[in-house]
């Protein structure tokens, strides 16, 4: 990761940042409150977690799977840690990472005045949350992957479509009532509302359900992850 900054933690840093310029700044100033905070304000949780979810996702997936490529791999398995332990390792590092980008688009939100923080332990809880769900599928994407299209497929094909459609940039009051199901349906919904009620204290979502579903996917893909270690699923002749 340190490596090759300019990557890892840089790019995402000018992403965000053309986001909150053009999405919050230039559009939002033409744009009245929404849930009585300025749009910049609103939709800045959104574009955090946008990032915490594609550094995260992108880190345990490229280290599985270039480990595989490379067959570094192989010395892992050999060493004297536990399944459990490789797996943390590999959330580890992709928690570290998304800790780094999300604490320095903070710092840009800074600069553009669109940072409030309602509940500091909620907002550490959901942002390590968050980026513990894509770590974990990140590293299922790197052991089911055969190359560099399918590395990518799920994070073009799936994740991307469903963060935008989960109200990063919109509320779901702005939809139709009709098509409200759609946003509602969406996990990703619940967990930018989760982020930003942190953040601005305002949730349109139901919280119990997306606490019930957060702690799901941990436990489920993380047991999931495990139990491909021990049986060798794909990082085995």
């Amino acid at each position: 990761m340190l490596r090759i900054p300019g990557q890892t933690i840089l790019s995402p840093l000018i992403s965000a940042t053309l986001y909150i310029f053009i999405f919050g700044f230039v559009i939002g100033s033409r744009i009245e409150e929404v849930n009585g905070v300025p749009y910049i304000t609103f939709v800045f949780p959104g574009i955090l977690m946008l990032n915490i979810i594609s550094s995260s996702f992108a880190h345990s997936s490229s280290s599985v799977y270039f480990a595989r490529f490379i067959k570094s791999i192989e010395e892992v398995l050999v060493s004297p840690l536990s399944y459990l332990e490789i797996v943390v390792g590999f959330v580890a590092g992709a928690l570290v990472r998304s800790i780094i980008v999300g604490f320095g688009i903070l710092i840009v939100g800074l600069i553009f005045n669109a940072v409030t923080l309602s509940n500091i332990y909620l907002f550490v809880f959901y942002m390590l949350a968050i980026a513990t769900i894509f770590s974990l599928l990140g590293i299922f994407v790197g052991l089911w992957a055969k190359g560099f299209e399918q590395l990518g497929a799920i994070n073009i094909f799936v994740i991307t479509p469903l963060t935008y459609l989960g109200g990063i940039f919109y509320s779901v009051h702005m939809l139709p009532e009709n098509i409200q199901f759609i946003t509602y349906s969406n996990p990703f919904f619940y967990f930018v509302d989760g982020l930003r009620s942190s953040m601005i204290g305002v949730s349109e979502a139901n919280t119990t359900i997306g606490l019930i579903m957060i702690f799901g996917l941990i436990f489920s893909l993380g047991w999931l992850i495990v139990h491909l270690f021990q049986i060798g699923w794909r990082i085995r002749a």
